[in-house]
Parts: structure tokens; C-alpha cells; sequence
């Protein structure tokens, strides 16, 4: 009976020493960060978005740290910020541009109607 006992618990503190392991590094998440960063350096998103740029480099390369630092979870937390700042980025940068072009557009409008009114007044 003490034998099986011992096997129990001897097989009970090896599952629970096998949970308690340390997370795996989230590579996938600082990759793909690495990746969108790298996306919106090349669209040049930091022109309309410097601040939300410079949080997620700073981010990704805190995530980094904490890699080297075996703090996987706030590694991984780190990296998603970083994505998430990246993407939030992003949608500022079209949101610019585009109001850039609407602005453009209602400049050549304006400019389209007094070239009427000229020519309407011209031709009386």
C-alpha cells in the first residue's frame, strides 16, 4: 500500500512540476510585430502618427527585454501593445490622408466654381 502511495504521489508532483514550466517566448507575437512595424516604417505612418510610432517601438523592444529577462506573459503582452499601437497608427495615418485629400478636393472645387462664375460672367 505504501509503495502505490508513493507512486501516486511521486507521479502527482511530477504533473504538477510539468505545469508549472515557464511559458514558451512569444515569437509569433514579436515577429508579427516586428513585421507591422516594419510595414508602417514603409508607408511612412509615423509622418501622421509619431507618438503611437514611438510607444510601439519602445513596447516591442521592452517585450524584448523581458524575453531576455524570462518574463514571457508580460513579453507577450508587450508585443500585442506593440501591435495594437502599430495598428492604431495606421488608421490615424489613412484618416490623415485622407482628409488631406478631402481638403484637396474641396480646394479644386472652389477653385472649378469661380472659374464658372468667370466665364458665366464673361460670356453677358
Amino acid at each position: 500500500m505504501s509503495i502505490l502511495r508513493l507512486l501516486a504521489l511521486g507521479t502527482s508532483l511530477l504533473l504538477l512540476a510539468a505545469c508549472a514550466s515557464k511559458p514558451l517566448p512569444p515569437t509569433q507575437e514579436i515577429s508579427a510585430a516586428e513585421q507591422s512595424l516594419t510595414d508602417a516604417e514603409q508607408a511612412r505612418v509615423a509622418e501622421y502618427a509619431l507618438p503611437e510610432m514611438q510607444e510601439a517601438r519602445e513596447q516591442l523592444s521592452d517585450a524584448r527585454d523581458a524575453v531576455l529577462k524570462e518574463d514571457m506573459v508580460k513579453a507577450k503582452r508587450l508585443a500585442q501593445r506593440a501591435s495594437m499601437n502599430i495598428k492604431l497608427a495606421a488608421a490615424k495615418a489613412e484618416l490623415a490622408k485622407a482628409e488631406e485629400v478631402n481638403t484637396d478636393m474641396t480646394k479644386n472645387i472652389d477653385v472649378l466654381k469661380e472659374e464658372m462664375q468667370r466665364k458665366t460672367g464673361d460670356a453677358q
